[in-house]
């Protein structure tokens, strides 16, 4: 099934905050499924998968505080670190219900979330458990998840369906709305308290503290949307494309290519 394939197999991406006195200064990591990563802008490669192999793909990716390191998470749990990313346990020895979607780091670097298509989450290192929709029956799966600078975290399914543990509070979702394409991620506000949720064809729908400052959805690229990166200043974003494009708006500033030609996992 093509579509739930798109939404499992996401391309995985993370800002990078700008040094002090240099606020021009940014950058995402774009992941494909067979773990190839891509930097944009000034963002950091140290390594990757991209040699194939993998038992399964890849579908997220955490950066480090330091951004000198990150993890990739394989669909099945398994667990690859690049640069000053520590390994602090993984799903691959323990049977999955459903399958890993995504992942989050803490903000001390020292552990991470991974969560599953039904909710199940999964946490290492100094990584909190709050809750989860692993015995909940869903309307539809999980394509997503984010932490928040308040404590907590949200997840995110693919009707926009918000589910809000910890200090992470509820703002707002798309779970009774009609869509015109599935939900394929979320971004936190900086502040905790808020978010925004992007569909496939580059709709973007603002809660809470998170204002709209434009989409893709009059004219989606024909590759989709994979995903969006909230810039620190929450007043603004960018909307990353199935072949590795990204989008900004409000205050996100535009950001060099990848010098590789390649197609973001699931687009």
């Amino acid at each position: 099934m093509r579509r739930l394939a798109f939404l499992v197999v996401i391309s995985a991406l993370a800002w990078l905050p700008p040094p002090a006195g240099a606020a021009t200064t940014a950058g995402i990591h774009v992941v494909t499924a067979s773990g190839a990563v891509h930097a944009l802008g000034d963002a950091r490669d140290v390594g990757d998968a991209g040699d194939g192999g993998l038992p399964s793909p890849v579908v997220g990716m955490a950066v480090t505080p330091t951004n000198e390191g990150y993890w990739l998470v394989t669909a099945d749990g398994v667990i690859l670190r690049f640069g000053d990313a520590a390994f602090h346990g993984s799903a691959a020895s323990r049977p999955l219900n459903s399958p890993i979607v995504g992942m989050a780091a803490t903000s001390t670097g020292g552990g991470y979330f991974l969560v599953a298509a039904d909710g199940g989450i999964f946490t290492y290192g100094d990584a909190r458990f709050a809750g989860s929709t692993g015995n909940i029956r869903l309307n539809q799966p999980i394509v997503g998840m984010s932490t928040s600078p308040t404590g907590g975290y949200w997840f995110v399914a693919r009707d926009g369906g918000i589910f809000s543990f910890g200090g992470a509070k509820f703002f707002g979702s798309t779970g009774a709305i009609p869509l015109n394409q599935p939900i394929v991620g979320m971004a936190a506000h900086p502040s905790g308290r808020g978010y925004w949720l992007v569909a496939r064809d580059g709709g973007v729908f603002p809660f809470g503290a998170a204002k709209f400052k434009g989409s893709a959805g009059g004219a989606p690229p024909s590759s989709g949307v994979v995903g969006m990166v909230a810039t620190p200043s929450g007043n603004g974003y960018w909307l990353v494309t199935g072949d590795g494009r990204a989008l900004q708006y409000g205050d996100a500033p535009a950001l060099r290519a990848t010098p590789h030609a390649f197609t973001v996992a699931g687009a």
